[in-house]
């Protein structure tokens, strides 16, 4: 039989997203489910509970939307307070951070949950238009350059006045992932002079198409320094070394740079010193994306902006999606219902956690209460356990 959905309006402080949109809803309702949206849950997010209700949603509060959900739909792993609420097989979908998180992962467990984690979701083919880091880190990327503009008190393009020339300026991105890409073409946008590092060397085309120019100490191990599957191997301490002279030189002569270094589950690489920051020149500004795990730049501190004593400002938010949040939420919201999608029995409308998916198996971190991710401390199914149907 359809389920019925709970899309719970987020408890975190300074967490302004939402997990669905009135788009998405319409497809769920459309596909014969029932959806209730905790009241609220889309006001940070510019969707207000009229367009939750147009689109064929019910608004309820949390007690009495949560205990009738077979799938709730969240941005953030759900607290202790808020698992109270959810019955026993309900499945919870959201962006769950499970690293270090040893008792949120038990307390899931115990209550009988099948919890996703969104952004395990592996970088394939079919998991394209689920893949929640990508579509948040864009909009991080682009925001980042948003941010350091409003803080720089100086044009960014190069302006010719009859009195007199505005130079460009020059924004240095550290990091040439999804969100530095994005960094790139933003500042290119607004008509700065771009380069950008990277320990990949198939970023340095990635840059050059964007229009920035690459920085990086090019020698025989940075050729050699990707995996087969496109991933970053680890360097040598002497490359390392002579990449960070590099780079420190580099630095000192920029107005901005973007960091956005982050390795899941790992504390954030430090790629800018104090003493780099101590070289910059009054009024430059950076803008460290990994601040959430510690940050790239040495001193930056989580929601915060710090004021080094030679007057460069760094720029700490922790959440740089949630700066856009009624973009993010309707990206964050497809993301979610793509996935739910493959949860789904098409004939009968039941919820089907088929462990032997792929998707799945990358994803559930407990299921009938206990941890299953072999990552986090759990076992792989057997391999007798081809599916398991539940009609909610």
């Amino acid at each position: 039989m359809p389920l019925t959905l709970f899309v719970a309006k987020e408890s975190q402080a300074g967490e302004p997203r939402v997990a669905a949109s009135p788009d998405t809803v319409k497809r769920l309702v459309k596909a014969g489910h029932t959806v209730t949206v905790e009241k609220g849950a889309g006001i940070l997010s510019r969707i207000p509970d009229a367009d939750f209700e147009g689109a064929g949603a019910s608004i309820v509060t949390a007690a009495a939307g949560a205990g009738k959900a077979d799938v709730v739909l969240k941005v953030r792993r759900p607290t202790s307070p808020e698992l109270k609420k959810y019955k026993k097989g309900a499945a919870v979908i959201a962006v769950m951070d499970p690293y270090d998180a040893e008792k949120a992962l038990g307390e899931m467990a115990k209550a009988g949950l099948s919890a996703f984690a969104m952004e395990l979701m592996p970088r394939i083919t079919r998991a394209q238009s689920m893949d929640v880091l990508s579509s948040q880190a864009n909009l991080a990327g682009y925001q980042a350059v948003i941010e350091a503009a409003a803080a720089y008190d100086r044009a960014m393009p190069m302006m010719m006045t009859a009195a007199g020339t505005v130079p460009a300026a020059k924004v240095f991105v550290m990091g040439a992932g999804v969100a530095g890409l994005q960094a790139i073409a933003t500042a290119r946008r607004l008509g700065a002079v771009v380069t950008a590092t990277d320990v990949r060397p198939a970023a340095k085309e990635q840059v050059a198409s964007l229009g920035g120019k690459f920085i990086a100490v090019e020698d025989e191990e940075f050729k050699a320094a990707e995996t087969a599957g496109g991933y970053a191997k680890e360097m040598s301490k002497e490359y390392q070394a002579k990449q960070a002279e590099l780079v420190a030189e580099h630095i000192a002569k920029q107005d901005i740079v973007i960091t956005t270094a982050l390795i899941p589950g790992r504390p954030a690489p430090k790629l800018v010193s104090k003493k780099m920051l101590d070289a910059m020149k009054p009024g430059s500004v950076l803008v460290d994306l990994a601040v959430e795990r510690g940050g790239n730049v040495e001193g930056a501190k989580a929601n915060e902006t710090v004021t080094t004593r030679n007057d460069v400002k760094v720029i700490g938010i922790a959440n740089m999606p949630g700066q856009v949040a009624a973009s993010a939420s309707l990206l964050y919201a497809k993301n979610v219902l793509a996935f739910l999608e493959t949860l789904v029995d098409g004939e009968s409308g039941a919820l089907n956690i088929n462990r032997d998916d792929e998707l799945v198996a990358a994803t559930l971190l407990t299921h009938d209460g206990a941890l299953v991710h072999p990552r986090f401390g759990g076992e792989a199914p057997a391999a007798a356990d081809k599916g398991e149907k539940a009609d909610g």
